[in-house]
């Protein structure tokens, strides 16, 4: 029997498929959606159509501030041809040690686009004074091959974190005369991917799960605008889900970032550790060896071992910078968690808590805090400075109370 030849028998024809490939063209483009004008600040403005061209469509938007009025986009795209995730891409690949024809040819692997390596080399140019590895590359890659700069261990820690480490910086950092005396953190990170003990971190109880309050007196926190920030502006503006927000930043920072040497670092603490330092260092951690813990209306017994992972760990200045990123951060205060962090480093590492210092940070301010001055107070009867006076000309009065002093300062 023939087959009816009628157009109604016939297959309607189907769209192409999309390309559904991770890291292809669909991935172009990136950008998450405008918050403000960067002209005004202002939270008043509208959609007014997109401009086109061959790798992006970007969103432009209209300020309605009379006195503004000036059309914008969410991201750094003028005189660009390639999308502000590629050109991040792009240095993230050359500054772990990739050369220019590598890195575009990685990039066109994952994206599905390959940039000329002079159009690299022009990135790097632009971006140089936010991106300071530049001045230690030349001595990485004679250490370590790009594959070898870098660690990165999966742990799954009742969710997934993705802990990184580079070799070639930290090794750089230890050798200039201030950090010489941070060997055992260098110790420490070269034992993570073997020597953590992952049933401590399968358990409830972590860090950040701690609501009791530590005493505010003898304490500042300092306010200020600085390299961090500038990188999250940066580097956030080409993230469009909140969820990516932390692993896109965690990422550019231990690429291209001078003195971040970790990222996602798991910590942990004992119970007898907070013992040892309540007991024998006369730290105030503890009520009488209590904790108040989350959904919790009473204090609890201080759990066997505490967990967390810090967002970043840098060497700078001759201390640990223990960082942590927080979206409107001037709403938060994560003293309690930041310094339980620097808690369980020092007891992991051996350091003094005086060789670390703890901040939290967004794009737009950068808080930081000595975590012994949390849990270390002066004795009655000790004279006490009244003021601290800072080499920018900023002066705080030292509080004598349970009382929280945030110093602010300008962009510097």
């Amino acid at each position: 029997m023939k087959k009816s030849s009628s157009n109604s028998s016939k297959k309607p024809k189907l769209p192409p498929k999309k390309s559904t490939k991770p890291g292809r063209t669909g991935n172009l483009g990136r950008c998450k959606p405008a918050e403000a004008c960067p002209y005004c600040d202002s939270a008043d403005f509208v959609r007014r159509g997109t401009r086109k061209n061959k790798y992006q469509i970007v969103q432009l938007y209209a300020c309605r501030n009379p006195e503004c009025s000036k059309t914008f986009t969410a991201q750094d795209v003028k005189g660009k041809h390639y999308p502000l995730n590629i050109v991040i891409e792009g240095m993230n690949y050359y500054n772990l040690g990739f050369s220019l024809e590598d890195s575009c040819a990685i990039l066109k692997k994952k994206f599905g686009v390959r940039p000329e390596p002079s159009t690299l080399s022009e990135w790097v140019e632009e971006y140089k004074e936010l991106c300071r590895y530049e001045r230690l590359r030349p001595y990485a890659v004679k250490k370590y091959s790009p594959e070898e700069a870098v660690e990165t261990v999966t742990l799954a820690h009742k969710q997934l974190y993705r802990f990184r480490y580079h070799r070639a910086k930290t090794a750089l950092m230890l050798e200039e005369f201030p950090n010489r005396r941070f060997w055992p953190l260098k110790d420490y990170l070269d034992s993570v991917a073997t020597d953590t003990p992952h049933q401590y971190f399968q358990g409830e109880d972590r860090m950040s799960e701690i609501k009791s309050k530590f005493d505010k007196a003898d304490m500042i926190i300092r306010g200020k605008y600085n390299y961090a920030d500038r990188m999250a502006a940066f580097v956030l503006q080409a993230v469009k889900e909140n969820r990516e927000r932390h692993e896109a930043l965690e990422r550019f920072m231990l690429a291209n970032d001078s003195v971040t040497v970790a990222a996602e670092v798991p910590v942990y603490i004992r119970k007898e550790d907070v013992a040892h330092m309540e007991n024998i260092l006369n730290f105030k951690i503890t009520e009488d060896g209590k904790v108040m813990l989350k959904g919790e209306k009473r204090g609890k017994a201080l759990p066997k071992v505490l967990t967390g992972h810090i967002d970043l760990l840098q060497i700078r200045n001759g201390q640990i910078h223990i960082l942590d990123y927080k979206p409107k951060s001037e709403k938060e205060k994560p003293i309690e968690q930041l310094t339980w962090y620097a808690l369980a480093l020092s007891r992991l590492t051996g350091l003094r808590l005086f060789e670390f210092k703890c901040a939290w940070f967004d794009e737009k301010e950068y808080f930081e805090f000595y975590p012994l001055h949390v849990v270390k107070k002066l004795r009655k009867g000790r004279k006490r400075a009244r003021k601290v006076h800072y080499r920018s000309g900023e002066v705080a009065v030292v509080p004598q109370s349970d009382t929280l002093t945030i110093i602010r300062k300008k962009e510097e």
